[in-house]
């Protein structure tokens, strides 16, 4: 049992410092997460072997906790009466074969009175005198709270001036589930039936069915009280099943404490499904804000492509040619804008936002690059191929022309004057004349240059290319960064259920079963009267 809890444990410090360092739980959370009390009563004793009960007188200034302790000693271990109406120190009082081993650092011996005896019938018990809890003096309070983790049972002592003291009161309430319980109204020479009617109430308010409530009467003369049952009732008590019971109830009420913790960790982690809204928000926020980029760049580019159109063979032929920035303050402080009030409304949907905060960062960084080199791109490719696809068939068929029709001409001409010469020859016509030199010039001239004017007057503009591909660039880089974020929710999104998985299963390790539940319903055990519901 105790190396599940010692693994439990190891397991949620692991998990607790990987969410920590991930963003998940803020230091403070996880610092909390990790507090583990490891006080118990065993860690008073070496492992392996049987450890005695250890019971504790508890109870306000004056009730008689140490005359109780003494006459079950049977005589003066703890200063008590006039001599010290206030206990300052713990008294133990044990059989004389027992070894307390592990003193916590906390308990200074400097105010420890041990006293030890060899009556085998209490053997197997170590009785404690605790130091009066409504006392003036901090120290005493302090002591008592070291303490009461190593405790099994608590004699919770009363006297009828004192029975409805608040202070030890509220500590009854904070401790209740934490230890099994007996109830010694002592003193009751001077009670009244009343007083113990009204006692035996308020414990029911806190939650004892049925409480088990002894009347003793520690004076210079005995008189007849319950004092023998309570005796009887502890050292029955004090046997190896009931101790493990205890433990076993101890160890499942620290479970039930980490899964406490652990279930309060898990709602500042946030639901799933809120989560996986996350992106839809993003979408919404981004649509937004990217209307206004594309608005606010309308000037800027305009200016751009001017710069492009007139540089153009500098920016081709130079790739380190310096070129127009478009993202400047303005839209960096819109992105900074849209992310925050993302942000703001991921925090508003109860989820962490600190590992959003942690990731967004690059991409605040990184957006100027990313639209700077897009634009550029896009207007250098667009500088390079101006206008659309029929623009540029049309004038490849017009470069073709100024070279075909020139040639074809020529061809031709070239043809007329080959027969012409062979016709005068055998005809003794006249060659060809004036009229035909002048024409043909014409020809292979107009041939030339109507491409070559066609060619010049339908070359698409530089500025025109250079804004439709500025504007293209815009569009990626927009859909870059809007990828980026969408991959960043993506990804924590798969880590906020990887670490809901990994919590839920440590919960699940705490396990659901109540052993002081499991205890009440049994009639039978004499624990059942002194646990708390």
């Amino acid at each position: 049992m105790a190396y599940d809890y010692s693994d439990l444990i190891e397991k949620i410090q692991r998990w607790t410092e990987q969410a920590c360092l991930s963003g998940w739980l803020n230091t403070e959370t996880a610092q909390q997460l990790c507090h583990f009390d490891t006080r118990t009563p065993e860690a008073l004793f070496n492992s392996g072997i049987t450890r005695p009960l250890i019971v504790a007188f508890m109870g306000g200034t004056g009730v008689g906790k140490s005359s109780l302790l003494n006459r079950l000693a049977g005589k003066s271990i703890a200063k008590a009466g006039i001599e010290r109406p206030t206990s300052r120190e713990v008294t133990l009082f044990h059989h004389q074969s027992i070894a307390i081993q592990h003193l916590p650092e906390q308990l200074p011996l400097a105010k420890i009175n041990i006293a030890q005896h060899d009556d085998a019938a209490k053997k197997n018990i170590v009785w404690i005198d605790m130091p009066d809890f409504d006392s003036t003096e901090q120290s005493n309070k302090q002591q008592v709270l070291q303490w009461l983790p190593h405790i099994d049972v608590l004699i919770y002592v009363v006297s009828p001036e004192r029975y409805r003291d608040e202070k030890a009161w509220r500590l009854l309430l904070a401790e209740g589930a934490r230890h099994a319980w007996l109830f010694v109204f002592n003193q009751w020479d001077r009670g009244q039936s009343e007083q113990y009617q009204d006692f035996n109430r308020q414990l029911h308010k806190a939650g004892f069915v049925e409480p088990i409530i002894f009347k003793t009467v520690c004076a210079e003369e005995l008189q007849a009280d319950e004092f023998t049952l309570l005796e009887a009732t502890i050292v029955a008590l004090a046997t190896e099943h009931i101790v493990g019971q205890l433990e076993q109830r101890g160890l499942q009420i620290r479970k039930n404490e980490l899964k406490e913790k652990l279930q309060n960790a898990a709602e500042l982690l946030g639901a799933e499904q809120a989560f996986q809204r996350t992106a839809e928000l993003w979408q919404k926020q981004w649509q937004r804000m990217s209307e206004q980029l594309q608005q606010g760049f309308a000037w800027p580019v305009q200016h751009a492509a001017s710069y492009y159109a007139e540089h153009a063979a500098d920016l081709i032929t130079n790739a380190a040619s310096a070129s127009p920035l478009l993202w400047d303050a303005w839209a960096q402080s819109r992105l900074d804008d849209a992310l925050d009030e993302f942000i703001i409304n991921v925090d508003q949907s109860g989820l962490p936002v600190i590992p959003l905060k942690q990731h967004t960062t690059m991409i605040r960084e990184k957006a100027s690059k990313i639209m700077q080199t897009q634009t550029e791109l896009s207007a250098r490719q667009a500088l390079a191929n101006p206008g659309n696809v029929l623009q540029r068939g049309f004038l490849k068929c017009m470069r073709l022309s100024e070279i075909i029709l020139p040639l074809i001409a020529m061809a031709w001409v070239g043809y007329k004057v080959f027969i012409g010469y062979y016709t005068s020859n055998m005809t003794n016509t006249h060659y060809l004349g004036v009229d035909f030199a002048i024409h043909s010039g014409l020809l292979i001239a107009i041939s030339w240059l109507t491409p070559y004017f066609i060619l010049k007057k339908s070359q698409p503009s530089l500025k025109k290319s250079a804004l439709k591909g500025l504007n293209k660039g815009i569009a990626n880089a927009l859909g870059i960064i809007d990828s980026e974020v969408s991959r960043v929710i993506e990804s924590l999104n798969h880590q906020h259920t990887e670490q809901l998985k990994q919590l839920s299963g440590i919960i699940e390790q705490c396990g659901d079963t109540d052993a002081g539940q499991s205890l009440s319903k049994d009639s039978n055990n004499p624990l059942t009267r002194m646990l708390m519901n």
